[in-house]
């Protein structure tokens, strides 16, 4: 039931996102520092797309999960990265509701889906290293599509119930979000209806799509480390792991990130923490994640080199 001190306010129509501080100096340097990151992460997973759309030999499996995971990034990054760095230098932080609820509605299942698909990747990498005779036949391109599929669409209709039940809820205010994006608590801290069934809700369903595929993720690499360590030469250890190592990095700083943002706070109740953690998977994670795949990825080197060599000779 609603608290009867809310009974005579008017409902909001909109929010203000206090983001990070009222210095113009600092923001300006924010500004200048996000713009960077954004750019490099756009720039960078894109380039990993058009790497692996142009070049055959990428035509495998685990590069077409790592194209689902590019376009992930971009799309995460560029939901909340340009209107926190118009917050950064408007005099004005204000968002919708409406448009607060798509922010969040787009957050989440993208944050979901990248759970799946990391899921997803694991597996590949299992089959690859536990099963490599029957690999070509259980990751085929039919079950791949499947698989990237079916985590897009179950995740955006997993939040999109979710969504369903912020948009009943009445905000009567304060209206001001301490944060610099439109996040799960947050919003519901501003509610002055009934928000304890959404909660639970909210909580079984993120618990599923993080929860589960984390322990699938942990099952496939112990199965992996193991195939691994019975490799009797040194060299072919070396091979198994390497390629698996990016993966991993990035399963790593991910789940991470997120433990660093919806855990570690809890102990330490500072909203300053929460916004600094929630930097790491917004905006440093995208960007570090084609660094971690092409950096040590012989595969990447030689497709951007017959790239760069294919447009050598055109130029000619």
């Amino acid at each position: 039931m609603a608290h009867p001190s809310w009974e005579n306010q008017t409902a909001i129509v909109e929010f203000v996102l206090l983001g990070f501080s009222t210095v113009w100096q600092l923001n300006l340097a924010l500004f200048t520092t996000f713009l960077t990151a954004y750019v490099f992460t756009v720039t960078g997973n894109m380039l990993i797309v058009l790497l692996v759309v142009l070049d055959h030999h990428l035509h495998i499996p685990m590069y077409f999960f790592l194209v689902n995971l590019s376009f992930l990034e971009i799309g995460y990054t560029s939901n909340i990265v340009p209107k926190m760095l118009a917050g950064l230098l408007a005099e004005q932080k204000t968002i919708s509701v409406a448009s607060c609820l798509t922010q969040f509605y787009f957050f989440g299942s993208l944050a979901a889906t990248e759970c799946l698909l990391l899921a997803a990747m694991s597996y590949d990498r299992y089959l690859a290293i536990c099963r490599p005779l029957r690999y070509t036949v259980l990751m085929n391109d039919q079950v791949c599509v499947v698989l990237a599929a079916s985590s897009w669409g179950s995740c955006f209709l997993l939040t999109a119930f979710t969504i369903i039940l912020l948009s009943r809820l009445t905000f009567c205010g304060p209206n001001e979000i301490d944060h610099f994006f439109c996040d799960f608590t947050p919003l519901v801290q501003l509610s002055c209806t009934d928000t304890s069934l959404m909660e639970t809700i909210a909580f079984a369903t993120s618990s599923a799509v993080t929860l589960v595929p984390f322990l699938l993720i942990i099952a496939s690499y112990s199965s992996i480390l193991t195939t691994i360590l019975r490799i009797p030469s040194n060299a072919g250890r070396r091979k198994a792991f390497s390629t698996c190592s990016s993966h991993f990095t990035v399963v790593t700083m991910f789940y991470g990130t997120l433990i660093a943002t919806y855990l570690a706070p809890s102990a330490h109740p500072s909203q300053f923490l929460r916004k600094v953690f929630s930097l790491l998977y917004t905006i440093l994670t995208p960007m570090f994640n084609p660094i971690i795949y092409s950096l040590r990825n012989r595969d990447i080197h030689e497709a951007l080199k017959r790239c760069l060599t294919r447009k050598t000779v055109l130029l000619q």
